[in-house]
């Protein structure tokens, strides 16, 4: 599977971004979906996933409350609603795709999309 991001940009403390990957080939709603996130100076890091089937989502403490994932299957695109953007949020925002277990453990995953640059002025 083949991914593509978009959405980043710059926006004030406070603001919102909408960010969206889209995905090539049909076996798109068998892989559990995920964003990570890479800060300068700073590892890539967990952001969110959602399972195939979009019941069940899991998000790094950071973002709880202030970030939702959600996929649409019939359109091969998995989404990344940010609200209460702070300045820490600044990072390159990158999805992902493989198995739920590689995903919320942030190893060995199969599938990246390029990133997308968000950045937070305060």
């Amino acid at each position: 599977v083949q991914l593509q991001a978009s959405g980043g940009g710059l926006v004030q403390a406070g603001g919102s971004l909408r960010l969206s990957c889209a995905a090539s080939g049909r076996t798109f709603r068998t892989f559990a979906m995920g964003w990570f996130r890479q800060a300068p100076g700073k590892e890539r890091e967990f952001v969110a996933a959602i399972s195939s089937s979009g019941v069940t989502t899991d998000y790094a403490d950071p973002v709880k409350s202030r970030f939702t994932i959600s996929r649409e299957n019939g359109k091969n695109t998995v989404y990344l609603q940010m609200n209460s953007l702070k300045p820490d949020d600044t990072a390159v925002y990158y999805c992902a795709a493989d198995y739920w277990a590689q995903l919320v453990r942030g190893a060995s995953i199969d599938y990246w999309g390029q990133g997308t640059q968000v950045t937070v002025s305060s």
